[in-house]
């Protein structure tokens, strides 16, 4: 059984939680933005000292999921505004490139064109290009599930393939490789 529910959060220096409980709602400001989620009208959330506190009514199943959930979630929330994310894309293939304009990102991948993908302002990017390296896309961002996102829309441009290993991977990320045909045998 799962007890991340009942951990408290600790609230760091110069990021301030308010929880209103008439509608269901916390905010969490910090020195990289505001964010807001709604939580499940049976849980009970409190702020005290330095600390949030979600509580739960009963041991029901459904009472346990959300409390779990609902926890990292406002967990996510305050290490973001206070930290920000940070995830590297790396672009594997011959004349793959990225560049970077405001929040605009013009992808190559081998296509007959160019993508451009407009990202949300919440979202800073940054394109690296390295001679013999392989480019980078650099996203950071004060909210996790959106910065999900956004990488598994720029990941599914050009999935990396098992063969060659060409696509758009996340750094550090291992690609199952396959071997390609063998020859006839006799």
């Amino acid at each position: 059984m799962s007890r991340i529910g009942k951990a408290p959060i600790e609230i760091p220096a110069g990021v301030t939680v308010t929880v209103d409980d008439k509608n269901h709602v916390v905010t969490v400001k910090g020195k990289y933005g505001e964010l807001r989620q709604e939580f499940h009208p049976d849980l009970t959330v409190a702020v005290e000292g330095n600390h949030v506190i979600v509580t739960r009514p009963s041991d029901d199943r459904e009472h346990r999921a959300q409390h779990g959930l609902f926890r990292a979630l406002i967990h996510n929330m305050v290490e973001g505004v206070h930290n920000r994310y940070k995830k590297e894309m790396e672009l594997v293939g011959v004349g793959y490139r990225a560049t970077s304009t405001g929040q605009v990102l013009e992808l190559s991948l081998g296509f007959s064109h160019a993508i451009y993908i407009k990202l949300p302002p919440e979202v800073a990017v940054e394109a690296k290009t390295e001679r013999n390296k392989n480019p980078l896309i650099i996203l950071e961002s004060a909210d996790k599930q959106l910065l999900g996102q956004v990488c598994a829309k720029i990941r599914s441009l050009r999935k990396p393939e098992p063969y060659k290993g060409k696509g758009i991977k996340f750094v550090g990320e291992v690609i199952r490789r396959k071997s390609g045909k063998k020859a006839g045998a006799k």
